[in-house]
């Protein structure tokens, strides 16, 4: 007599507490090694900024993989800030839209400003552009030689209709080439989006550096301090995918009326719904 073929209900159960291969994930927990496998995806421009990313169900059957794994996977992702969840349409790459300059690069805000409340994309008058060569700190800190070309960006930010935060902005002149203030000047967005749309360098982190300071002379005349005045010093480096240093950054803050927030578990509202 033939053997009865075991159920559907029996055969979900049994297949769910099969191990996962997860074949090229690497050792450690799968969704770590998948994880990395989607990252790497992304360094490539696999899934171009902006685009969606394939179905879950896709991922776990590409992967080899249940649903769960590629869920953590990308939950890590996008608490990373490299994934945007849509409700209802799907995971998207991010890409460097004014709404995520704000609430993952940006945290200067009002004093005293609720952290929920809208936070103000601040206005840019670019001061000045120029061609030099790399100290010793911003080299090492860009992981260029000692003397490499460089490009020095100086940008005075306004909130709420005041000059607040001055910046000095440097990167390797190797990597952008023909980059100069026009192109600066012309640009859409914010300068990390001009990065991405241009050059395909996304900034997916970046370590912060803060010191109060006394503001040298000429920083406190654009900022309408008087010289030695306390303000918020900020150093900045920017990386992109695999760690690799984009950007060098030192920023100047007026804290009279306004102040650092870091939120760190807060993701903004993403305004296409």
């Amino acid at each position: 007599m033939p053997a009865t073929p075991p159920s559907k209900p029996a055969a979900r159960r049994r297949a769910a507490t099969r191990p996962e291969s997860g074949p090229g994930l690497g050792d450690g927990p799968l969704y770590l090694g998948l994880q990395r496998s989607l990252a790497r995806s992304l360094a490539e421009r696999r899934w171009p900024p902006g685009s969606a990313l394939p179905s879950e169900t896709r991922l776990a059957a590409e992967h080899r993989v249940s649903i769960g794994t590629v869920r953590k996977a990308i939950d890590a992702l996008v608490a990373g800030g490299m994934l945007v969840r849509r409700q209802g349409r799907g995971t998207f790459v991010a890409s460097h839209t004014p709404d995520r300059l704000l609430f993952h690069f940006f945290h200067v805000v009002a004093r005293d400003a609720p952290a929920a409340s809208p936070r103000e994309l601040p206005s840019t008058r670019l001061l000045s552009f120029r061609h030099a060569r790399a100290g010793a700190g911003v080299a090492e800190a860009l992981a260029i030689a000692p003397a490499a070309r460089v490009l020095r960006v100086e940008n005075l930010l306004h909130l709420q209709g005041r000059a607040v935060l001055f910046d000095e902005i440097t990167v390797a002149a190797a990597r952008f080439p023909r980059l100069d203030r026009a192109r600066l000047e012309r640009r859409e967005g914010t300068i990390y989006g001009l990065y991405e749309s241009d050059y395909g360098i996304d900034v997916v982190r970046s370590t912060e550096r803060l010191s109060a300071v006394a503001c040298p002379a000429r920083i406190a005349r654009l900022l309408g301090l008087a010289p030695g005045d306390p303000v918020l010093r900020i150093r900045r480096v920017a990386y992109g995918w695999g760690d690799r240093p984009v950007e060098h950054r030192v920023s100047w803050v007026d804290t009279r009326t306004h102040e650092y927030l870091s939120d760190l578990w807060k993701r903004g509202p993403d305004p296409r719904g």
